[in-house]
């Protein structure tokens, strides 16, 4: 059983490199990467597909289903291992490797809007083209996120953009630390409870 639980998850952790090769070349859609692109399309397109049919992955522009499609595999690679190397499985322990996966998808949605933000802050501190292209790009990203921040935080006042933005890093900042510490804690808690 140790040796088929530590192959299964070998071959995880070889399907969730291939995953990463494939979604690093559809930021290249130029390219021809000849037939190794298409096998990779092959292989990895189903599962990817099957994430992408939930509307929820999805928020205007941006198609986020590919994260989860990898932090699921990456759960299942992570059961796989522990299970191997204890030998069973308690209930607990997977709870907290579910737990611990869902947070990580939070987390890096909270790390991509505060390093977005931050992005946005220095442009505005420096007096960047703000006209350009790519920062309507950002600001596609950075307003959503600060107009609700805001609008919890300071619900009747009007805030000036650059207090819109510090108030935002700040509360995506405590909100990652305080919940990170909170799931560490409920994952300390599940794996070890008792049988």
């Amino acid at each position: 059983m140790f040796h088929l639980l530590n192959a299964l998850a070998g071959i995880a952790s070889i399907y969730q490199i291939l995953i990463f090769i494939r979604i690093i070349l559809t930021w290249f859609p130029g390219f021809g990467f000849g037939s190794f692109y298409f096998f990779l399309c092959a292989i990895c397109d189903p599962y990817l597909n099957w994430f992408r049919r939930f509307r929820f992955t999805r928020r205007g522009v941006f198609d986020f289903s590919a994260i989860i499609a990898v932090v699921v595999l990456s759960l299942v690679n992570r059961v796989l291992k522990t299970w191997a190397r204890m030998g069973g499985m308690r209930a607990g322990i997977v709870l907290a490797l579910v737990l611990n996966s869902v947070w990580n998808i939070f987390l890096w949605f909270g790390g991509f809007f505060i390093i977005v933000l931050v992005i946005r802050l220095v442009a505005y501190l420096v007096n960047a083209n703000i006209y350009s292209p790519f920062w309507h790009f950002v600001d596609l990203i950075a307003q959503p996120v600060m107009y609700r921040i805001c609008r919890i935080f300071f619900p009747t006042r009007f805030l000036h953009y650059l207090a819109r933005i510090i108030i935002s890093i700040f509360v995506l900042a405590v909100l990652v630390v305080t919940v990170g510490a909170l799931v560490s804690m409920g994952t300390f808690f599940l794996a070890n409870l008792p049988v």
